[in-house]
Parts: C-alpha cells; sequence; structure tokens
C-alpha cells in the first residue's frame, strides 16, 4: 500500500510539473512569434539579430542553478556542475543546430504572413513524430496516431486562406525561399527534440531536473554564439570599425541607429528587445522541461496545439482576418489535444490496473501455497 500511495504521490507531482512547463512553454510559443513578427512589422532587418535574439536570454538560467547549488551545498554536496563532458558536448552540437534553427525560422517569419507560418511550423509535428519513433522507439497508440492526424489537419486548414495574407511588395522569389527555409526550420526541430530525449536517456549519468537546467544552458549558449558568428559574417558590425576613423560622425552603431529610425520609437525598440529575450527563453525552457518529464513527441503536440493560439492573439494584437479555415483548424488542434490527453490518462490506468492484478495474483498464489502445504 505504501509503495502505490508513493508512486501515485510521484505521478502526482510529474504531472503538477509537466503543466507547470506547458504554461512556461505556451508563454515562449504565443508570445515569441508576435514579438519577432513586430520586429519586423515596425522596421525591423536584421534576421541575424532576430534569431540572436532567440537564445540570449540564456543568462536567465544560471539563476535557478546557483539556488540549485545552495541546496546543493547545504545537504553536504559541493559538486559545482553536474553534467559530465560527453553531456557537455552532445550538448554543445545540439546547441549549434539551434542556433541555425533559429536563423532560418527567423528568415522565414520575416518573409512569410503569420498564417502560412504556422502551417509550415506546425508541420514539425510530424516531423518530431518520425524523428521520435526511429531514435527513441516513442511508443504509438491509436489516441497519439489520430492526434497527430487531427493537429496536422488543423495545421494544413490554416494555410488553405494564405494567398488572401500575401505580403504586399514580396517579389515570388523572396515569398518561395521563405517558405522552404521554414520548412527547412520545422524538420531540424522536428530532429532536435528527438536528439534531446536521446541524449537525456544515454546521459550515463542521474537525470535530475538541475542536470536538464545545466544542458539548456549549454544549448542556449552555442546557439547564441553560433548566431553572433552569423552576426559578424553578415557585416553586422561592421561600422563600428569606422567609430576610430576620421569620418566617424558619418557612421554609426548598427543596432542603436536601427533603434532611431524604428516606427515604435527608440525606447520601445529596446523594450521590446528585453521581453524577446524573456519571452523567447521561455519557449526553450518549456520544451526542455516537458521532454524531461514527458516526451518529445508531446512536446511537439503542445507546440502544434498552440498555434491556433497564436493565429488568435495575431487577430486581436495585429487586427489581421479571422477566417472560417482558423476556427476549423482551432477545433480540430484542440480535438486531437484532448484525444492525446485521454490515450495518455487510460494507458496510465490500464498500466496501474496491470499492477494490481499481477500483486494481487503473487498474493493469492502465496496464500495458496500457504494452504496446501504440510505442516
Amino acid at each position: 500500500m505504501e509503495e502505490d500511495k508513493t508512486a501515485t504521490a510521484t505521478a502526482t507531482v510529474k504531472r503538477v510539473y509537466l503543466i507547470i512547463n506547458c504554461l512556461i512553454l505556451a508563454i515562449g510559443c504565443c508570445g515569441g512569434p508576435l514579438l519577432m513578427r513586430l520586429y519586423f512589422l515596425r522596421g525591423g532587418k536584421r534576421i541575424w539579430f532576430s534569431s540572436w535574439l532567440q537564445t540570449g536570454g540564456w543568462p536567465i538560467t544560471p539563476i535557478p542553478l546557483l539556488v540549485s547549488y545552495t541546496r546543493r551545498r547545504r545537504s553536504g554536496d559541493r559538486t559545482f556542475v553536474l553534467m559530465g563532458p560527453r553531456v557537455f558536448f552532445l550538448a554543445a552540437a545540439i546547441g549549434a543546430a539551434i542556433g541555425l534553427d533559429d536563423y532560418m525560422y527567423a528568415y522565414g517569419l520575416a518573409r512569410l504572413p503569420v498564417s502560412t507560418s504556422s502551417l509550415i511550423i506546425a508541420t514539425q509535428l510530424a516531423f518530431t513524430a518520425a524523428f521520435a519513433f526511429v531514435l527513441v522507439r516513442q511508443r504509438f497508440t491509436a489516441y497519439s496516431v489520430n492526434a497527430v492526424v487531427l493537429l496536422t489537419l488543423g495545421a494544413v486548414v490554416l494555410g488553405l486562406h494564405s494567398d488572401g495574407d500575401w505580403p504586399e511588395g514580396e517579389s515570388n522569389r523572396e515569398y518561395l525561399l521563405g517558405f522552404f527555409v521554414t520548412l527547412m526550420a520545422a524538420a531540424l526541430y522536428g530532429l532536435i527534440m528527438p536528439l534531446v530525449e536521446l541524449m537525456y536517456k544515454r546521459a550515463m549519468q542521474p537525470l535530475t531536473y538541475t542536470l536538464v537546467l545545466e544542458i539548456q544552458l549549454v544549448m542556449c549558449f552555442f546557439a547564441t554564439v553560433f548566431c553572433f558568428v552569423g552576426m559578424i559574417v553578415n557585416k553586422d558590425f561592421q561600422e563600428i570599425l569606422f567609430l576610430t576613423s576620421a569620418i566617424k560622425n558619418r557612421y554609426s552603431y548598427a543596432i542603436p541607429r536601427e533603434a532611431k529610425e524604428y516606427e515604435l520609437g527608440e525606447t520601445r525598440y529596446y523594450v521590446l528587445v528585453f521581453c524577446s529575450f524573456i519571452v523567447l527563453q521561455c519557449f526553450f525552457l518549456g520544451t526542455i522541461g516537458v521532454i524531461y518529464h514527458s516526451s518529445s513527441l508531446f512536446s511537439g503536440i503542445v507546440i502544434t496545439v498552440l498555434l491556433p493560439i497564436t493565429e488568435l492573439l495575431a487577430v486581436v494584437f495585429y487586427h489581421e482576418n479571422f477566417h472560417a479555415e482558423k476556427c476549423i483548424s482551432l477545433f480540430l488542434t484542440i480535438w486531437g489535444f484532448i484525444s492525446y490527453f485521454y490515450g495518455d490518462i487510460k494507458h496510465y490506468k490500464d498500466t496501474k490496473t496491470n499492477k494490481d492484478d499481477v500483486g494481487n495474483g503473487s498474493i493469492a498464489e502465496t496464500q495458496l501455497a500457504d494452504q496446501t502445504s504440510i505442516p
């Protein structure tokens, strides 16, 4: 009985943490695209800088890590870093891939309307399901397959009216290039999430949430470095070199100049940058947390579910048209989400029933052996 109570309490705590991470992921998944879109709509043009913002909030992560270290030190454990060299190099490699994905996502968001971008990004669920099956042997049930199908259909419906949202003054080449780059971003992110889950399983050391935060810190740091190098290669800092020359009054720093020319004003430009740091970091923290407490497939499903909500927020804040196709998409995604959760709960109850049956059977066999034993 005590073991059952302990298992039930552990499962409850795990679900609470999962819900918390889902909420953090929701903040980043819904708020991040809106802030990035606002950056480009109001005069922002630096794609590498926008991609850098997606992981530039990594200095936030050491705060909970310091709290965790303080608690470990009080208990007698003075280990400052839990991560081993193997996990570090794996996290660094995945971080570089995240940096590339950030750039492709920012490039597509600068070229495509919200509805089309959401449609393409939603296809990451199919890529996640495929890679999760190959890399981590993700178990599929009728409910999870139904959820994937419904969510994919909902994403497809989102794009049925994308022709009405064609950006003004954009060439066919730019539009198609943005389309394919965003599709590549969805495919790459669909690979990254199962890779993170695989890294968890093959860490060869006890996996705690503190270790997960350390992995998150390393991945975001190397993703930020990757984008920073991209900014240098793209000559985003070229104007800085002219500050020491005789014609310094003719040139200025790249980012401050863009801030002064921003439609919403210089102050709001920096407020937008700061909010992007915080909100986009929530996306990565939430994603890593959901994978840790559940699976990469479930993380992909949550992200896909949140896309129609992003559409609704775009309607509210950017006054976009809310067509019937978007209503149908919202209905399908909610249906798919409920299907996945119902299947997860049913699987948990079936597993618990089987364990109880096995335990009762063992007790019955013991009692029968006692009754038939010869004194």
